[in-house]
């Protein structure tokens, strides 16, 4: 017999923050792994959270992901004083905690979380090392933007 696929057409992206791309010049990524209790997957699985304002800091040699907020569901946190504001661990090796703390203290960077999505059955944070932009740099991307834009309007008619 031929096994069934199992595969759902569903997206893995749970959550993304459309303003980081905007506000910041993204350069460096890194994928972590998020430490979270029951009622959290449970809320992220009903798609109850948010990643607007996520940043992550850097303290004791372990990186806490801040300003994600997953919101309780009120079946699946009854018996549990929920903190939907609460600082996650992030569970990245070595090496890239020591690149983030040196890019962060000597060249000026931010660390910004940008998705966070399914990988199989972890939930997994996309962070980026990110310089902050200036306005005129803001003006010049939605400049490129529109241009791009444009053009591709230009070659559709044109064909």
């Amino acid at each position: 017999m031929k096994k069934k696929n199992t595969k759902s057409n569903q997206s893995s992206t749970i959550a993304l923050n459309r303003k980081a791309r905007h506000e910041y010049f993204l350069e460096d990524k890194f994928e972590a792994g998020v430490s979270l209790q029951g009622w959290e997957v449970k809320s992220i699985r009903a798609g109850k959270a948010n990643l607007s304002d996520a940043y992550v800091i850097i303290q004791n040699g372990e990186a806490f992901l801040l300003g994600c907020k997953i919101q309780p569901l009120k079946e699946a946190s009854s018996h549990v004083i929920c903190d939907p504001d609460r600082s996650r661990k992030l569970l990245l090796n070595k090496r890239e905690l020591n690149r983030l703390l040196g890019a962060r203290e000597q060249k000026g960077y931010s660390i910004v979380a940008t998705a966070m999505y399914w990988k199989k059955c972890w939930v997994k944070v996309e962070i980026y090392l990110a310089k902050g932009k200036q306005s005129q740099d803001k003006r010049d991307s939605i400049k490129d933007r529109d241009w791009a834009r444009q053009k591709e309007r230009l070659m559709k008619h044109k064909s």
